[in-house]
C-alpha cells in the first residue's frame, strides 16, 4: 500500500514518523507470504500484513505481523480493513461523533480514507458532501459510493457550488487536506460544529507550504467550534471491533472499498508521485503477485 502520509515522514512534518532520513528503505505496509519463521505462532506459507516497505523480502518480530483473513482479496487488509479503514472508522465515529441528519463534509473524498469516511457518515444517516479534485471523481462519489453531493475544488465556481452543497451549513468537517479547502469549510461551519483533523495533503508535496487558513482562531471562537486531531495508533486495543463492523458493512453491501492498483514493485515510485498529485481513487495498491 502507498499512502500520502509517507510524504510527511520524508518531509519531517509528521512527528510520529521520526526525523527524515536518507539511505533507508521507503516505508509502507504490505501483505506478504511467510517464507521462513522462528516462531510457532507464525507458520510458513501464512499471509500476513507487516511494515515491509518497498522491498521483496523483510524480517520482522512475530508481534509485528498480523495474519490476513483467509477469505476475500488479501489487499483488503491494506485498505478498508487496514490503516485506511481504521482511520476512517475511529476518526469519524469517535472523534467526529456524527448524528443522523447532520451535514458531513469530507475533503480528499475520493482518497483512501475519504471515500470510506463519506460512506460511513451516510450509513449513520448524515447528509454527505465530498470535496475532490475532478469531475470524474465527483461522479464516482455520487454514483458509486452514495454521497449526496460532490464538489470539484478545481472548478472556477467551487465557492458557489460548495455553498449550495452544504445547505444551511456544516455540522462536521473531516479534513484530509488543510489549506484553502479547510478555509472554505471553516467559513461554512455551523455554531458548535466539529472539525476532525486527519491529514494535510495540500502541504505534503511542497517545500513552501501555504500558511494556515485565515480567520483562525477568530472563527473557532465566534462559532464555538471544536477542532481536534488524532492518531490511529491510540485505538490499537479496539482494532478488532472496527474490523468486525467494517466487514459487516462490506458483507451487507452498505460499504464499497475502492482499490486503485498498479502492477509491479518497480512502478512504486511513479505510483507514489501520481498519488501525491491526486491520481488515485480509493486505496493505491502496488500488486507484485497474485
Amino acid at each position: 500500500m502507498i499512502g500520502a502520509g509517507a510524504r510527511a515522514g520524508i518531509q519531517g512534518s509528521a512527528s510520529y514518523a521520526g526525523s527524515p532520513q536518507t539511505g533507508i528503505v521507503m516505508s509502507g505496509t504490505a501483505v506478504a507470504r511467510v517464507e521462513q519463521s522462528n516462531d510457532a505462532t507464525v507458520q510458513v506459507g501464512n499471509l500476513v500484513t507487516c511494515p515491509a516497505g518497498w522491498q521483496d523480502y523483510s524480517v520482522h518480530p512475530a508481534g509485528r505481523v498480523t495474519r490476513v483473513e483467509p477469505a476475500g482479496d488479501p489487499a483488503r487488509s491494506l485498505g478498508v480493513l487496514g490503516t485506511n479503514g481504521l482511520t476512517a472508522y475511529f476518526g469519524l465515529l469517535d472523534v467526529g461523533r456524527p448524528q443522523p441528519g447532520e451535514t458531513v463534509v469530507v475533503s480528499a473524498a475520493a482518497g483512501s480514507v475519504g471515500h470510506l469516511v463519506g460512506q460511513i457518515a451516510r450509513i449513520q444517516g448524515c447528509h454527505v458532501v465530498g470535496v475532490t479534485g475532478s469531475d470524474q471523481k465527483c461522479a464516482v462519489l455520487r454514483e458509486q459510493l452514495g454521497f449526496h453531493a460532490a464538489v470539484n475544488h478545481r472548478r472556477d465556481d467551487f465557492r458557489d457550488a460548495f455553498k449550495a452543497a452544504c445547505g444551511d451549513g456544516i455540522d462536521l468537517y473531516f479534513d484530509n487536506t488543510g489549506g484553502e479547502i479547510l478555509g472554505a469549510a471553516l467559513r461554512r461551519m455551523k455554531d458548535h460544529g466539529r472539525i476532525v483533523c486527519c491529514g494535510v495533503v495540500s502541504q505534503y508535496d511542497t517545500t513552501n507550504p501555504a500558511p494556515g487558513p485565515r480567520g483562525v482562531p477568530g472563527l473557532l471562537v465566534n462559532k464555538r467550534l471544536r477542532m481536534e486531531g488524532f492518531l490511529i495508533f491510540d485505538y490499537a486495543d479496539r482494532y478488532a471491533e472496527a474490523r468486525a463492523q467494517l466487514r459487516a458493512w462490506l458483507d451487507a453491501g452498505d460499504l464499497v472499498a475502492l482499490q486503485d492498483e498498479v502492477q509491479g514493485l518497480e512502478q512504486a515510485p511513479r505510483a507514489f508521485v501520481d498519488l501525491l498529485a491526486g491520481g488515485n481513487i480509493g486505496t493505491r495498491i502496488v500488486r507484485v503477485a497474485e
